[in-house]
């Protein structure tokens, strides 16, 4: 570390390297608490301390989209005997108060299918807000097919 010339340097490339975010976390004060939980396995790949940073600062915009998330994770795997071209594949769960949403990417680069990844989980929640959203708003009338008995 002779080249790094100033302490802000060492600490910016200590915290990379072991994993810790060299942002403030902005906390919501009015939720109970913030239990959100990043998971980064990789498959048939060695996950090194700079890729699992750089996930967990991608999927951080996914969690300042919805305040329900419960779990995300995030599954890189390499395969280059079945698919030569794209052998990156990003597989992204997102564990949610509702349906749990699922999708894969694949890519030439592991990096790319993350970013791919996370721009398809961000197109999934704002759909989904957005469906909620017009449904509170605009509640539509039930007609039911039959008269029903007066009762008296």
């Amino acid at each position: 570390m002779a080249w790094l010339h100033c302490r802000r340097e060492q600490t910016f490339w200590r915290n990379i390297v072991f994993g810790q975010s060299t942002r403030k976390k902005l906390t919501n004060m009015n939720s109970s608490a913030n239990n959100q939980e990043v998971i980064v396995s990789g498959i048939h790949l060695d996950l090194t301390p700079s890729l699992k940073y750089y996930v967990n600062e991608k999927v951080g915009r996914l969690l300042r989209h919805e305040e329900r998330i419960v779990r995300i994770k995030v599954e890189l795997e390499y395969d280059g005997k079945n698919d030569v071209a794209h052998p990156f594949i990003a597989k992204g769960h997102i564990v949610i108060h509702g349906p749990d949403m699922n999708c894969s990417v694949a890519s030439d680069d592991c990096h790319k299918s993350v970013d791919l990844l996370v721009d398809r989980l961000d197109r999934m929640l704002r759909r989904r807000s957005r469906l909620l959203k017009v449904k509170r708003n605009h509640p539509h009338a039930v007609e039911l097919a039959t008269l029903l008995p007066k009762t008296a």
